[in-house]
């Protein structure tokens, strides 16, 4: 997996005029590399993430994922990669409260047609993975705020994706916690090289990064 961002940039129109959420983004993400994105507010971050496979439109420039240009594709053939090789990992969990911890990290598997027994297989073997085998049927208010952000990891993990967006995805734990989930993904990144991108305005978790980007104002800054 790779991906090559070219002069990536995202224009909105506001009541005072247009404002450069990112500009001129050049960058470059090889297979297995941890990218952590940092900046203060507004900087442009989840913007730049969003962006990557079309969940926010860019105004310009180029995205190449694996030497295909997908910047320019329609929605359904956005939908279709991301479907297929994109995990994500989001800040406020995103579980469906009224499904199990099993049935909510079978949702991927069933978006891809996968058949009931092997979706419960394979979800219940990231769920080992992370830690979780004994919590499989728990709804998530039954569980502790560590452990739903595993389950979401698992989710993310399930269909083997190419590479897991994760926006600010220790941003609701304490100190302890966010340390467990930088483990894990940091495991996840080493043990099965899936590519990790990550946004987060902690500068421990950005050191994890092997790959770390910071913007101000929607630029890069070296």
């Amino acid at each position: 997996m790779n991906l090559t961002i070219e002069k990536l940039a995202k224009e909105y129109t506001t009541k005072d005029g247009k404002v450069n959420a990112i500009n001129n983004i050049n960058l470059v993400i090889n297979k297995s590399d941890f990218v952590t994105i940092t900046g203060p507010s507004g900087s442009g971050k989840s913007t730049l993430l969003l962006s990557l496979f079309g969940l926010i439109k860019p105004s310009s420039g180029k995205i190449f994922f694996d030497d295909k240009r997908i910047d320019n594709i329609s929605d359904s053939a956005l939908a279709k990669i991301r479907k297929n090789h994109i995990g994500f990992i989001m800040q406020n969990f995103a579980l469906i409260p009224y499904l199990t911890t099993v049935q909510n990290v079978m949702i991927p598997l069933s978006l891809l047609g996968v058949n009931k027994s092997e979706q419960i297989k394979r979800a219940t073997e990231v769920l080992e993975f992370v830690g979780l085998k004994n919590r499989l049927n728990h709804l998530p208010r039954q569980l502790s705020i560590g452990q739903q952000q595993r389950v979401a990891i698992a989710r993310a993990l399930v269909h083997n994706p190419s590479v897991i967006l994760a926006d600010e995805p220790t941003g609701n734990l304490d100190p302890a916690l966010s340390l467990e989930i930088l483990d894990f993904l940091k495991k996840i990144n080493t043990e099965k090289g899936i590519t990790v991108i990550m946004v987060t305005h902690s500068p421990t978790a950005a050191e994890y990064g092997n790959k770390k980007i910071k913007l101000n104002n929607g630029e890069l800054v070296n």
